[in-house]
């Protein structure tokens, strides 16, 4: 390649050019020059665009969906189930930025179940998650504002890691939710040896409006007392309290106490828990109760193979039904976007003396798309 002192050169002596030498090499002497001015800028203006264009886009796209074929085996209480269906859908856009700033929105997609109009087997979408987050630099701490993860369910959901079996106790009874309006701080110390989150949110839920101008208060704090080699923020051998103390709409209470350990390992998970549950409005009781759980994850050595298990037991100490449910399956990863999973689940409903017991037994073939 000719360089920039070349193109400063005079041209060649030649006898047949028509113009004098000294014109011919003041005209060279200015194109070369003006040219090899060009270039040099443009090399230096492309530059600084060659490295923008090499910076990754703060911007990302994803979903999640969870598919499944269900045979009931049994139901007392209503017609045997025998189809396909898209349980739940979810479309994530994340950003992530300098100066520690991350913004997230989840759009939920769900079967829409029958009455207001809706038509039954159709699918509608929601907002789940619609926040911003900032971790200054070298902090434990991340701040959170908008349609944040509640502090028990999402945490909860990482240990079991088998969301596409269906929600956790709490959630699945009414007495938790997922996700809500408010603000939030998210911490850990010493890799995540303590994890904690707390927020104060409308309390009524990501599908329940804001509600009157009541607040909820909830928080958790994990504690790993013995690692392990999963080091994660729900690994090791972990002692882990919740509380949530609120007022739904219309006046009342609505506290839950929980209390779990919790074994996770690359090879095993194991938890149980306990929570006490106090609802009330106009001080009449309507959703107290006992909730208990526990879960087990066994992941086969050098093989894409899991087996869980997990029951979960239900008191209501005012009104409502007694039910256990009994979940058993194996698990296959069949690569990195996709798990199956072949389970059974169990539910027992517990009536008045004078009632007979109701009881669904299904067989379920379900499956985990992540892209």
């Amino acid at each position: 390649m000719t360089g920039v002192g070349s193109l400063f050169s005079p041209m060649p002596h030649d006898h047949h050019n028509p113009f004098p030498k000294e014109g011919r090499h003041s005209m060279a002497f200015s194109y070369r020059r003006v040219l090899g001015v060009a270039v040099v800028a443009a090399a230096m203006g492309a530059a600084p665009l060659a490295a923008q264009d090499s910076q990754p886009s703060p911007w990302s796209v994803g979903a999640t969906v969870y598919a499944q074929y269900v045979y009931q085996l049994k139901d007392t209480a209503s017609t045997k189930q025998n189809n396909f269906d898209i349980t739940r859908g979810y479309v994530n856009l994340i950003g992530r930025f300098s100066g520690g700033l991350y913004t997230r929105v989840t759009v939920d997609l769900f079967s829409v179940g029958a009455g207001a109009g809706n038509v039954t087997g159709s699918y509608g979408y929601r907002l789940k998650y619609a926040y911003a987050a900032w971790t200054p630099t070298n902090s434990p701490l991340t701040y959170k504002l908008g349609m944040i993860h509640t502090p028990w369910v999402d945490w909860e959901e990482a240990l079991w890691d088998y969301r596409m079996q269906g929600t956790m106790a709490l959630d699945r009874n009414g007495y938790e939710t997922a996700s809500d309006i408010g603000a939030g701080i998210d911490g850990k110390w010493q890799s995540d040896k303590v994890n904690f989150q707390a927020t104060i949110v409308n309390g009524e839920g990501y599908h329940g409006g804001v509600g009157d101008g009541r607040k909820d208060v909830e928080g958790r704090i994990s504690v790993r007392i013995l690692d392990t080699n999963d080091s994660s923020r729900v690994g090791g051998l972990r002692i882990t309290a919740y509380a949530h103390a609120g007022k739904p709409t219309g006046g009342g209470t609505r506290n839950r106490w929980l209390g779990m350990v919790s074994y996770r390992s690359k090879q095993y998970t194991l938890a149980a828990e306990a929570a006490v549950a106090t609802d009330s409005t106009t001080g009449t009781a309507i959703k107290d109760g006992h909730i208990y759980s526990a879960f087990g994850v066994y992941r086969v050595p050098r093989s894409a193979a899991a087996v869980i298990a997990r029951v979960d037991a239900v008191t209501p100490t005012v009104g409502g039904n007694r039910l256990t449910r009994y979940i058993a399956g194996v698990s296959y990863q069949i690569n990195p976007q996709l798990r199956v999973l072949a389970d059974w689940d169990y539910l027992n409903y517990k009536n008045a003396p004078a009632t007979p017991d109701l009881t669904r037994s299904q067989a379920l073939f379900q499956t985990q798309v992540v892209f």
